[in-house]
């Protein structure tokens, strides 16, 4: 029996372009947030949106991909797990937290029209949403090695990046 499940999945905008970084250790690293809207009504009846922000992140070869062609604004799904680490801070002495999505799986969305290109990169996709035969492409798929602690598994069917709907 499984012991738990931290996964998640976004579809939204990118608020900034990413930040690409080096580690010591020579990994790339690349941070960016994410932007999703929520509609609902009020008690009063009245529609209201509120806004979101996700911070994310991304390690290896993903990190590069994405730094290369994610530009803020664009639309895109994230698929990952929550991670929280700290951290005292050197000015106050505080310990601070910090909670942020550490990708695994990134598919931008949208037509080649709106947003200049359109391609999935990681392990997998939005379940239920194939790729037509007559264009098979397959995506960067992020091995065990470019991030050790991530289980990898089987790729999946990439997003038709011509289409503006999604399937949910």
């Amino acid at each position: 029996m499984a012991k738990g499940l931290n996964k998640v999945m976004l579809i939204g905008h990118l608020g900034n372009d990413p930040e690409l970084r080096t580690t010591t250790s020579g990994q790339s690293v690349a941070n960016f947030t994410v932007a999703t809207n929520e509609s609902f009504k009020d008690n009063n009846g009245n529609m209201q949106e509120r806004t979101e922000w996700h911070k994310v992140i991304a390690w290896g070869k993903l990190a590069e991909i994405c730094n290369q062609y994610l530009k803020k604004g664009r639309q895109v799904y994230v698929e990952g797990r929550l991670q929280t680490r700290s951290w005292d801070d050197t000015k106050s002495g505080e310990k601070k937290y910090a909670t942020e999505i550490v990708c695994t799986d990134m598919q931008m969305l949208g037509s080649q029209r709106e947003q200049g290109g359109g391609q999935g990169y990681g392990e997998g996709s939005p379940q239920g949403y194939e790729r037509p035969q007559s264009t098979p492409q397959r995506g960067y798929q992020q091995s065990a090695s470019e991030a050790p602690t991530y289980p990898s598994r089987p790729s999946g069917p990439m997003l038709d990046s011509e289409k503006d709907d999604l399937p949910f």
